[in-house]
């Protein structure tokens, strides 16, 4: 609703009022205002906020009832916190997604390469950056939405405001690449039933609606599916056609739809505390569970980029709102999105052999969505005096990965020589299938080996839009158990030269994401617009850490042989059992702080806590046959054995 809260003085009671526009309403029918509250909206009625041809609103509209209450008796938790749908939104990439300084960057090299097709590629970028401004445009047959007119227009600067997810119908699901399937009846959807009509449809010329649909997964589907047309390097379409992303089908490709876990579960976290959402109205119902308007993703880089920017970008937004996005949005990154296991196999014939486990826990691929956005696995081996031994993945000062090849770096199952990455990614390739930056030059998928989540199978019917590349596909273990697919999991193998190892040795692994790597600007950056150059400089200037979503380590002891030893510090013996029970044995000078069992999918099975126990520990194994692998955490480090229960 549109304005802002007023206390008025009536009878010597202050009453709360809401000063909004008018429309036509009937008196007769109001249950919530007092008459001396609708002599007051009386005279503050100007004409209908819904000029002709209009069929959008600004988020400015909906902020009177929805957004902060100075009172705090709306659009708070049962604690008193503040939850309103407005603080929350307007510092998400949702929000800002007109706003967003590599979007504008990205639009301009677009269109500076292909000039002949700029009106249609402007168009096709606004409809899901600025959805309520290009709508508005399009039903009006104004033609092409640009970006000069983005700019100039207060929806189109609202990015993706209220409406332009509240319109959305119950087609929602049935077109893709920003084709949204709009009412234009000026309905208004939602998820509570019974909708409290009045003041919505007097104010703002809206009727507020019930209905299923919005807490669907399909609900953000016309935006987070993109198909692309290809552009051949002359500039002429080629007829073809490519994924740029394709969340929403890698949803459906996994087991999170059956668990009935939807987009909204993890990016609208939900409160069981019953919130008045709306601002003004005495003894309005309270709704629950009440879906929080956080939108926190990935895009950690860009939400601090454009804080730190926020003065020059036309932001408007206060710097704790900003924090607890950007906080949500890390948060989600470590907490929500993968396991990482690592695991000591073995020492043997000069050789040490590590595995890392790597577990998606999110219900799309990892990374997903814009095709820059990309995982990078560290590992690093080093000595009792801190010397490096081995590395894979680490970054220059500048965050390009070392070893990466000029082109793409493909998919590795195996990783046995230093400075070999492994980078999970989408590569998009132009006619001639080189690396292209350009999404209107993706011709071929040169590579897509981002981790798929549980339940993901090439024998489902989205599989054509989601493939998984040639050379993640001949991984044995990559989404795969056995054969068996749907694990969402990949196993990296690590073999490490140990001929000159004596003693302890260090293993370290960390998964890092990132969102803008250099190499995917060096094409941009070979350009010059405002947009390309006002991007440079706030990139330039920006910190480009990638994020350390997950880390573990361990330590182990080599002898001068190259072999594990395993008397110096402990033994578990028998390595086969029948009974699955085994004995921990360390030295008099170590004891045993825990202890964890995982099976051969890296699952943890089994943890048990022993603090300070000394010289011996008896462990069973629960589980049915197979491999196990034994992590003895002691004060002298970690140490991983395998056994055999048969």
């Amino acid at each position: 609703m549109k304005k802002i809260l007023l206390v008025l003085i009536l009878s010597g009671t202050f009453i709360l009022l809401l000063a909004l526009s008018s429309g036509n309403y009937n008196a007769a029918h109001d249950s919530f205002h007092t008459a001396s509250e609708l002599t007051y909206f009386s005279a503050q009625r100007v004409s209908s906020p819904l000029v002709p041809g209009q069929w959008f609103l600004p988020s400015s509209s909906c902020r009177g009832c929805h957004g902060y209450d100075s009172l705090q008796l709306a659009n708070v938790d049962e604690n008193g916190s503040d939850v309103n749908l407005v603080s929350h939104w307007e510092s998400s990439m949702m929000a800002l997604a007109t706003k967003d300084p590599f979007w504008r960057a990205k639009v301009s090299q677009e269109i500076l390469i292909n000039p002949g097709h700029s009106g249609a590629l402007q168009d096709k970028c606004t409809s899901c950056h600025a959805p309520a401004g290009r709508y508005n445009h399009f039903y009006q047959g104004l033609g092409d939405y640009l970006l000069s007119d983005v700019m100039t227009d207060s929806l189109g600067m609202d990015g993706v405001n209220c409406v332009s997810c509240h319109a959305i119908d119950i087609r929602a699901g049935e077109t893709f690449s920003g084709n949204i399937p709009y009412d234009t009846t000026r309905l208004i959807y939602g998820p509570f039933p019974a909708p409290f009509q009045g003041p919505m449809q007097l104010y703002e010329g809206y009727t507020p609606t019930y209905s299923l649909h919005t807490d669907k997964s399909s609900f953000c589907s016309s935006c987070h599916t993109l198909i692309t047309q290809t552009i051949d390097l002359n500039g002429n379409l080629t007829g073809g056609e490519f994924v740029e992303q394709a969340t929403y089908q890698e949803y459906l490709n996994s087991n999170f739809p059956a668990n009935d876990i939807k987009c909204q579960t993890c990016h609208m976290p939900q409160l069981a505390d019953p919130v008045v959402i709306a601002n003004g109205f005495i003894n309005l119902q309270s709704r629950f569970p009440f879906n929080q308007h956080t939108f926190a993703g990935a895009n950690h880089f860009m939400l601090s980029l454009m804080k730190s920017n926020k003065t020059s970008l036309g932001i408007d937004v206060p710097d704790i709102h900003f924090d607890s996005t950007i906080s949500a949005t890390l948060r989600n990154l470590q907490s929500n999105s993968v396991d990482l296991q690592l695991l000591f196999d073995s020492a043997a014939n000069d050789t040490g052999y590590f595995r890392v486990h790597i577990l998606n826990k999110v219900g799309h691929k990892f990374p997903s969505g814009y095709p820059s956005r990309r995982a990078v696995l560290q590992f690093f081996v080093s000595d009792a005096s801190g010397d490096t031994l081995f590395r894979s993945g680490s970054f220059t000062p500048d965050f390009r990965v070392v070893g990466e090849d000029p082109s793409y770096e493909p998919h590795h199952d195996i990783i046995n020589q230093d400075d070999i990455p492994q980078i999970y990614e989408l590569v998009m390739g132009d006619v001639n299938s080189n690396f292209t930056s350009l999404l209107a030059r993706a011709s071929v998928l040169l590579k897509d080996n981002r981790l798929p989540p549980t339940g993901f199978t090439t024998l489902h019917s989205s599989y054509d839009t989601v493939r998984i590349s040639a050379d993640a596909i001949a991984d044995a273990d990559f989404n795969k158990l056995n054969g068996n697919e749907g694990t969402g999991a990949d196993y990296i193998h690590f073999h490490v030269p140990m001929s000159s190892v004596n003693g302890t040795v260090h293993v370290q692994t960390n998964f890092y994401y990132q969102t803008l790597p250099p190499k995917w600007l060096d094409e941009m950056f070979q350009l010059s617009s405002i947009e390309i150059d006002t991007f440079r400089t706030m990139y330039t200037n920006a910190d480009r850490t990638p994020v350390l979503i997950a880390a573990e380590s361990t330590d182990v002891v080599i002898n001068s042989t190259g072999q594990q030893s395993s008397d110096q510090f402990l033994s578990v013996g028998p390595t086969a059992s029948s009974t699955g029970t085994y004995t921990i044995i360390v030295s008099r000078y170590n004891k045993i702080k825990s202890i964890d069992v995982f099976d051969q999918s890296g699952k943890l099975v089994k943890h048990i806590d022993q603090p300070d126990q000394p010289a011996v520990s008896t462990i069973e194994i629960e589980g049915n046959q197979g491999i196990y692998f034994i992590r003895i955490n002691t004060l002298k480090g970690v140490t991983t054995k395998k056994v055999l229960k048969f």
